[in-house]
């Protein structure tokens, strides 16, 4: 009669089968160690009920898709692993690359924790999530009096905006400032009490822009609008901003810095300049209150060198975000910063349609500073 009533209810028989299945895969996926779970994390997928194990993996396999992919491909079935070459192609997805990589890569939380015990004399030491409250802070202005309209400047925004918060941070965006806006908004960005628990801060500045700064909304050859650079680094430097004083300084910026032609692509310089025989001040007064020198742990990475223009798709957006976007996408999980930006710079060594070059400067960073995304 039993055996009657089974078969009037064969998807109770299908259930039962696929939950044995499925908790067999999972029990693989962790007897393997393909997701290189801590020892805390196993004991808690063992003590689990069944139908709570894949939700507890879920993170896991996402950031190890190709080795679990061949495990339960073998599961099913039961092949070695030089026959499963194309199966885990098929598991694991295309092959990643800077041009097709629309998504962060984090950081195994395995690798974050040796990398911030061995080499904690020589990384920046970074907090952990629970403890932390990172800011950045983007300046965009694509409108302005006198200057073009940055059409695609949005683009920049999303873009930037969405990778900053993929590392942790939480982003003040502004837009449409004059220079001494632009100033105010700095101060009061740097005397934000979150800094204190943070561990490292991002500024973004995308404009017009000049040799010697950025050009607030209101710039004209007749009447310049500008925001010197030496002003963000004397708001940010150790005298005025202590909250952040030996954590790195993060600054990007999107702007020609000289003469420019425009064609199918958009410039991001006002007009055609004069070469300019002013340099930046440099700050060398002592500090001996803090007994610490002024300007420390900053580095600043430039869409362009001096005197020379960069170029901004109006359908897609600048060429030094997106190939910034994209190098941070696939490389800062493993990579120092400095790194990051080498390799965006790599990405120009071969002029294209346009030519730029991305430089790295006023690095006064003395440590190696890895973001660790995901962690």
């Amino acid at each position: 009669m039993a055996e009657d009533k089974r078969n009037k209810n064969p998807l109770k028989i299908l259930e039962s089968v696929g939950k044995e299945l499925l908790t067999g895969i999972l029990d693989d996926l962790v007897e393997k160690n393909v997701l290189k779970l801590e020892e805390t994390e196993k004991k808690k997928f063992h003590d689990a009920k069944t139908e709570d194990k894949a939700r507890i993996l879920v993170d896991s396999v996402r950031q190890k898709r190709h080795e679990a992919g061949q495990v339960l491909a073998q599961t099913f079935l039961n092949m070695d692993k030089n026959s499963m070459k194309d199966l885990s192609k098929i598991a694991a997805g295309p092959a990643e690359s800077a041009e097709s990589t629309d998504a962060l890569k984090l950081c195994p939380r395995e690798e974050f924790l040796t990398m911030s015990k061995e080499r904690a004399e020589e990384i920046y030491p970074i907090k952990e999530k629970n403890d932390r409250s990172r800011l950045a802070l983007i300046i965009c202005n694509t409108e302005f009096a006198h200057l073009p309209l940055r059409t695609g400047a949005e683009l920049d925004i999303t873009g930037m905006k969405g990778l900053l918060e993929g590392l942790g941070y939480s982003v003040d965006v502004r837009e449409k400032l004059t220079a001494r806006d632009m100033e105010s908004v700095l101060w009061a960005f740097a005397a934000r009490p979150e800094h204190r628990s943070s561990d490292s801060t991002f500024l973004v500045f995308m404009s017009h822009g000049i040799l010697d700064g950025i050009c607030g909304t209101l710039h004209s050859k007749e009447t310049p609008d500008v925001l010197p650079y030496d002003t963000i680094f004397r708001i940010f430097n150790n005298r005025n901003c202590l909250s952040l004083k030996d954590k790195p300084k993060v600054i990007i910026v999107q702007a020609c810095r000289g003469e420019n032609r425009g064609e199918l692509w958009v410039s991001d310089s006002p007009e055609a300049t004069t070469d300019s025989s002013s340099q930046p001040s440099v700050n060398l007064e002592e500090d001996a209150i803090y007994k610490t020198h002024v300007e420390k742990d900053f580095i600043t990475f430039c869409s362009s060198t001096p005197h020379n223009v960069s170029w901004r798709d109006i359908t897609k957006g600048s060429l030094f975000i997106t190939q910034l976007i994209a190098c941070f996408q696939k490389y800062s999980w493993r990579y120092h910063l400095e790194e990051v930006f080498r390799m965006v710079q790599r990405s120009f060594d071969k002029p294209d349609v346009k030519a730029q070059m991305p430089t790295i400067e006023r690095q006064s960073m003395t440590r190696y500073f890895y973001l660790f995304p995901g962690n």
